[in-house]
């Protein structure tokens, strides 16, 4: 048991080390003013992070993104999540899923990866700020972002995001990525 939990520490370590974070566009964020400001939310789970948003600014227009928003069931906010296609629909206990995890993190190119759309009715902003990075977009940035979650998606000949999983109990919805997951991308 330890040896399991050291080796999960060690890949933390250097995946944290790997992944180092890089600029950010600073015309994209904040926003102008606080009229025109979108906020999102990056809310840490303890082993993922989601990104919490307005349901109604990612249910606008007529692309796939928004017309599985518009299927999901109610909630003011959408918890976007992003991951590989087995690891991350999984709920089973962490330590017996750790093999998956290190194929899942260290094998390049070729784990299948999955959006999850998770309507939410909470408000994001009653986590605590321990929990939660609050972001103001412009409207412009909020565009560049919708835009990624939207390309990320895999369609079918129809245009429509294809649904890779759901799980009993949770309105949580797991979409077919055209990415590959790894702790590289």
């Amino acid at each position: 048991m330890l040896i399991r939990w050291s080796l999960a520490v060690l890949i933390g370590l250097l995946a944290g080390v790997w992944t180092a974070q890089r600029p950010g566009d600073p015309a994209l964020l904040p926003a102008a003013s606080s009229e025109t400001a979108i906020v999102v939310h990056l809310l840490d789970n303890g082993f993922h992070t989601d990104l919490a948003v307005p349901r109604a600014a990612l249910a606008t227009g007529d692309d796939a993104l928004a017309r599985a928003v518009r299927a999901l069931p109610p909630g003011d906010w959408v918890r976007i999540g992003w991951g590989d296609s087995v690891f991350y629909v999984e709920q089973g206990a962490i330590s017996g899923r750790l093999p998956d995890g290190a194929r899942a993190f260290f094998k390049p190119g070729g784990n299948p990866s999955v959006v999850m759309l998770d309507p939410d009715p909470t408000d994001p902003a009653l986590f605590s700020e321990a929990e939660r990075a609050t972001l103001r977009l412009s409207p412009q940035g909020f565009a560049a972002l919708r835009a990624r979650v939207a390309a990320s998606l895999r369609l079918d000949e129809g245009g429509q995001a294809v649904v890779s999983a759901q799980r009993d109990g949770d309105d949580a919805v797991f979409y077919a990525s055209g990415e590959t997951f790894w702790v590289g991308h």
